[in-house]
């Protein structure tokens, strides 16, 4: 038995399966929710709909069958950070000097440009944190 059908080409989506919905409110109601079974389903409604061009597909995993053991999220391990890698990409950075100001960067700025990068993203993690917040958004780098 599937879970739901797609609302663009009628396809079943299965119990635990991906499917997309749209990021416009209007099409996520309670009591018509509009799913689809792709990305190309969800491009298709577009249109149709009338949507502004600020509009994307999120991924959303359909829940598991009743009666199912529950399945654990396991996120993959990543090689830790080290604390003065440098974060800031050189070639883009000079070539932004150049084009400005047609000026020449020197080696250490990435350096410290990093460490600046460092301590404003540390302060909003601590501005999102006093919000209840696990996600960090471009309003937590500005100053209070």
């Amino acid at each position: 038995m599937d879970w739901k059908s797609c609302s663009s080409c009628k396809k079943p989506i299965a119990h635990g399966g991906k499917y997309y919905k749209c990021s416009v409110s209007t099409c996520n109601s309670v009591r018509l929710p509009m799913i689809f079974c792709s990305v190309g389903c969800w491009d298709a409604h577009v249109p149709v709909l009338n949507h502004r061009a600020n509009v994307w597909a999120i991924e959303e995993r359909a829940p598991a069958p009743p009666g199912a053991p529950e399945r654990r999220l396991v996120r993959p391990t990543t090689a830790p950070v080290e604390p003065d890698e440098v974060l800031i990409v050189a070639s883009r950075l000079k070539d932004f000097v150049k084009d400005r100001a047609d000026f020449n960067t020197a080696g250490d700025v990435m350096e410290a440009l990093s460490e600046i990068v460092r301590d404003a993203t540390v302060d909003a993690i601590a501005n999102a944190r006093l919000e209840g917040r696990r996600t960090i958004m471009a309003r937590d780098f500005r100053r209070r």
